[in-house]
């Protein structure tokens, strides 16, 4: 392991350009936890019909909007609100001063929150602290803090009070998370813009020894980051591919001389680089 991390230390302070690819493994590694204890004792009402975790108990068919609202108001809050994560913030002292860049499938905004530079992240699946048009009638989002906090405050018996149901202020239908999971997500201009930063960054890197940093990425969404990154590797002559997670490290054959790949907890990997 030591000659591993000496690698990894080489590789990130030689490196021009980092572009780190973050999945679901990265804030699992943090300390986010969507089952267990954590949801037995903070969505017991949940936990009683069923459900054993946020993701499966997010698509229940609630009877109402103010069932639906106090769970999910409650499902954001504490994966959203809550400050960041020591993982995040051990990573972000290791990568400030470098040029990097982060793509990133997770959606509980742990980059910004630990300091990173907003302008130097792409949000692809969406944000917990947004709220968008159900239907949608219109391309704009819009920050929902303080109505998350009016709702964890004032809901009663699982449920909100009904004129705290977020509705579009355009058509007056109901609002839902900015989360991308079918086609009604909205990519706003906010992520138009972050997309055009993404590519602009790899346009004026790729000549460059860049370092294609991916943690905790498995393979639910593989086209966003891995498979991108595995084929960036091979076309540019001074690339380099890290991956690291614990399982999910199928390399291509092509690239083997320009990978390492750590099979272990990121949060002890990360640990050991400080």
């Amino acid at each position: 392991m030591k000659s591993t991390i000496e690698q990894l230390k080489k590789l990130l302070i030689e490196s021009e350009a980092i572009v780190i690819g973050a999945g679901a493994g990265l804030s699992a590694a943090a300390g986010f936890e969507y089952g267990g204890e954590f949801f037995k004792e903070h969505f017991p009402e949940m936990y009683e019909i069923g459900y054993r975790d946020m993701f499966s108990a997010g698509f229940h068919h609630f009877a109402s909007n103010e069932s639906k609202w106090a769970y999910w108001s409650k499902q954001i809050y504490y994966c959203r609100y809550q400050g960041a994560k020591q993982l995040y913030k051990d990573l972000f002292d290791i990568i400030k001063d470098k040029n990097y860049f982060v793509l990133t499938t997770n959606v509980d905004h742990q980059f910004q929150l630990a300091g990173f530079d907003k302008d130097r992240l792409f949000y692809t699946q969406g944000d917990y602290g947004l709220f968008q048009c159900s239907n949608p009638c219109h391309n704009k989002t819009y920050d929902n803090k303080d109505i998350i906090f009016k709702m964890i405050k004032e809901q009663k018996n699982n449920l909100i009070p009904s004129a705290l149901v977020p509705k579009c202020p355009v058509c007056g239908k109901p609002m839902s998370t900015n989360l991308r999971a079918d086609y009604t997500f909205v990519e706003d201009d906010g992520w138009y813009k972050a997309n055009q930063k993404y590519n602009d960054f790899i346009n004026n890197n790729k000549t460059k020894k860049i370092l294609f940093l991916e943690l905790g990425v498995g393979y639910n969404t593989p086209g966003i980051i891995k498979y991108p990154f595995m084929q960036m590797t091979y076309q540019f002559n001074d690339a380099y591919y890290v991956v690291i997670n614990k399982g999910y490290n199928v390399v291509s054959k092509e690239i083997t001389d320009k990978t390492l790949v750590i099979d272990d907890d990121i949060s002890k990997i990360i640990e050991l680089l400080k």
